[in-house]
Order: structure tokens, then C-alpha cells, then sequence
């Protein structure tokens, strides 16, 4: 094994991640909230970065890895807190947004625009944790992988 293939690997874990969020997604059914979809971005970049390590091994790509997975992970511990009422999430997927002071019409246009679903709702546990929870703990898991890598890689 190559002191760098650690590196595609970890990308190939942000792929299982990304194809694991789409099935749940589009075969079991559970649509996801703004939070779940802003998780899956750093995940996707973790890809990309994944194959062009392939290509062009270099130590800086390894440590943008790094980065992307563990951007997902920071944002799966925000959306765990917001799921568990620890903090505050963004209103527009919370439910906390205040309306009181818009007129009727723009107070049903806020609510027709919201998304349909909320933050702040579980979707699916796994040993007490969420789809957010796990995320979190298997990206950190994947930015100590890339960080093996770039380390081997010296």
C-alpha cells in the first residue's frame, strides 16, 4: 500500500456517506431538511479531492480532505444540537421564525416558503442517535483518515 492511498479512501467513505444520505433519501423515503443537505456539500468536495489525490498526491490536497470531512462533522454536531434543543437552528428550518409583524399576505407567503421539513425533527435513530449524530462521528472518523494520510505521505 502506497503511503498516500490512505487519502482516496477516505474519499471513498464520503461517497458511502453521500450514496447512504440519497438512499434514505429517495428509496426509504425520509426528505431531507436544510441542515441534512448543507452536510452533504463538505462531503461531496471530500470526493472530488479523493480522485484527484489519485492523480496528483500532494499533501495539501490531503489536508483540504481533512477540512471537508471534518466541515461535515461540525455541521453534523450543530444539527444534532438543534435537533436536541441544545441551541437555536436557522429559522427557516426551525419553526422559530417570528411572523407576528408581517402583513396576512406576507406571513403566508413565509409559510408557503418554508421548507417542509424542520430541523429541529429526527428523522431516523440509529442506537439513540441521528442520521446528524452519525454523520458527525463517521466524518470526524473520515478527517483522522485523511490526516494518517497526509502524515504517511511525508
Amino acid at each position: 500500500m502506497k503511503n498516500w492511498s490512505l487519502a482516496p479512501l477516505a474519499g471513498l467513505g464520503s461517497a458511502a456517506l453521500l450514496g447512504g444520505a440519497l438512499y434514505f433519501q429517495f428509496v426509504v423515503g425520509l426528505a431531507p431538511c436544510d441542515l441534512c443537505i448543507e452536510q452533504r456539500w463538505p462531503h461531496l468536495a471530500a470526493v472530488i479531492i479523493g480522485l484527484l489525490v489519485l492523480f496528483f498526491p500532494n499533501r495539501w490536497l490531503m489536508a483540504l480532505g481533512a477540512l471537508a470531512a471534518a466541515t461535515s462533522g461540525a455541521l453534523g454536531v450543530y444539527h444534532t444540537g438543534v435537533e436536541r434543543g441544545w441551541w437555536e437552528g436557522p429559522t427557516a428550518c426551525s419553526g422559530t421564525a417570528d411572523i407576528s409583524s408581517l402583513s396576512p399576505s406576507d406571513a403566508l407567503d413565509a409559510i408557503m416558503a418554508a421548507p417542509v421539513v424542520r430541523c429541529t425533527d429526527v428523522a431516523w435513530e440509529l442506537l439513540g442517535l441521528s442520521m446528524a449524530s452519525w454523520n458527525a462521528i463517521l466524518s470526524f472518523a473520515l478527517a483522522a483518515l485523511w490526516i494518517v494520510a497526509m502524515r504517511r505521505a511525508r
